[in-house]
């Protein structure tokens, strides 16, 4: 039986994770070992980073909607609780984004949504 070498196969492998690692401080991005470990560390940066991007988002959506609430006269809890009671499923992003380009449907929106207490 013929022997196996594998190392084509292992260079590719070893040049990818180079490659990626580019960049990096110092032995990380030169040594294979030390490049191994930080292209895995950087990839759980990178993935938890994906979850904390929507989370970061949707408190700057919050804040911009209690701004323009406080605005109006009222809080963001009492604003968003009367547009669930009226029934109008706008999600926060598109809230924000009608807070800042047309105040004055905000506005309108605010005063719908007090209406029910």
């Amino acid at each position: 039986m013929s022997r196996v070498k594998g190392a084509l196969a292992t260079r590719k492998r070893r040049n990818k994770v180079l490659k990626q690692a580019k960049g990096y401080w110092g032995a990380k991005s030169k040594h294979f070992k030390m490049a191994k470990q930080a292209v895995m560390k950087s990839g759980n940066y990178s993935y938890i980073g994906r979850k904390h991007r929507k989370r970061d988002f949707r408190s700057l959506w919050i804040t911009r909607i209690s701004a323009a609430c406080q605005l109006n006269g009222t809080n963001y809890s009492k604003f968003m609780c009367g547009l669930k009671r009226i029934n109008l499923n706008l999600n926060r992003k598109m809230l924000s984004e009608i807070a800042i380009s047309d105040a004055a449907s905000f506005t309108d929106l605010v005063r719908k949504s007090s209406t029910e207490f």
